[in-house]
């Protein structure tokens, strides 16, 4: 049986020779097996494509696909996976915060009938505020999410190529990939792992890249803000409505003696612009998830692949 190794890259140069290391010592003393290791590169601007053909050149079993452009830290990946071949597939990162140490665990809860095998990182080494930060919206998307998501995970992992045909057919061209996995319905084990600090290079994920996964988690699981802003727009409305009927009672009545004011007026401006402001983004954000499908662009346009 054959199993898919696929890793994305961009700017890697100072971690795939450790990585190919890694992950060839991992997979050494699984000889029931072949593999395939592909590496998808995002148009790196380093020497990384160059090393990685250098590799390739050595191990028939590196493939490489080459994007023309930088597609983005979710298309790319995304793409890469659906490439694979294998009668199961591994997906990690090439930075080593994902430890290619994990394969044979992977390989031995799959053989045990599990068709995802998902590995999660309740403790992390990286930055505690980052990580904290994770933890507090893996556990809100959860929250508000049709279905159950696996909390603390990344998307490193093994996939059964089950799972990925049916990830195929979806022909979703910008994938929360974790969380479409979580919605086919399939078991899925965890394994915990205390994520290592990133040790060489700088990472790629800032703050837009981050914001727009956490935005495009939410739109793609959950209609709950857009019912939320339906419900507290009633609400608001509501409130506003007694409040200015009670304002013109009591002038009518206390024409003389009753004062207005600015504040009230100030007060109520501020908050009603900032609650349509608020929930006129959200509702932007759902807009553009539905955009992106009716453009139906490629998800990636490949320059070169190699070995393939």
């Amino acid at each position: 049986m054959k199993i898919s190794i696929v890793t994305p890259c961009f700017n890697e140069v100072e971690n795939v020779n450790e990585f190919y290391d890694r992950v060839v010592s991992a997979i050494s003393p699984l000889q029931n097996y072949s593999f395939e290791i592909i590496f998808i590169d995002n148009a790196s601007t380093d020497n990384t494509v160059a090393l990685l053909k250098e590799i390739a050149s050595r191990d028939s079993r590196v493939k490489i696909i080459v994007n023309i452009r930088n597609f983005g830290h979710l298309r790319s990946p995304y793409w890469g996976v659906m490439q694979s071949s294998g009668d199961a597939t591994i997906c990690l990162a090439s930075d080593l915060q994902d430890p290619p140490e994990m394969i044979p665990s992977f390989i031995s809860e799959w053989e045990k009938g599990w068709k995802v095998v998902m590995a999660v990182k309740p403790e992390s080494k990286a930055n505690p505020f980052v990580h904290f930060l994770r933890k507090l919206y893996y556990r809100f998307l959860d929250g508000i999410s049709e279905v159950p998501l696996v909390k603390d995970a990344t998307g490193f992992g093994l996939y059964d190529r089950a799972v990925l045909n049916c990830v195929r057919d979806i022909h979703d061209p910008y994938p929360y990939f974790r969380g479409l996995i979580c919605e086919l319905g399939f078991p899925i084990k965890t394994i915990a792992f205390n994520q290592p600090r990133r040790s060489r290079g700088i990472s790629k994920n800032n703050f837009y890249t981050l914001f727009d996964l956490a935005m495009l988690g939410i739109v793609s699981h959950s209609i709950v803000p857009i019912r939320l802003a339906t419900m507290m727009g009633f609400f608001v409305g509501t409130l506003s409505l007694i409040v200015g009927i009670y304002y013109g009672v009591m002038k009518i009545i206390f024409w003389d003696t009753f004062p207005i004011g600015i504040a009230p007026l100030v007060i109520g401006f501020f908050f009603m612009t900032s609650t349509l402001l608020l929930f006129l983004g959200l509702m932007g954000e759902y807009i553009a998830s539905i955009h992106t499908y009716v453009k139906n662009r490629p998800i990636v346009v490949e320059k070169e692949r190699i070995n393939f």
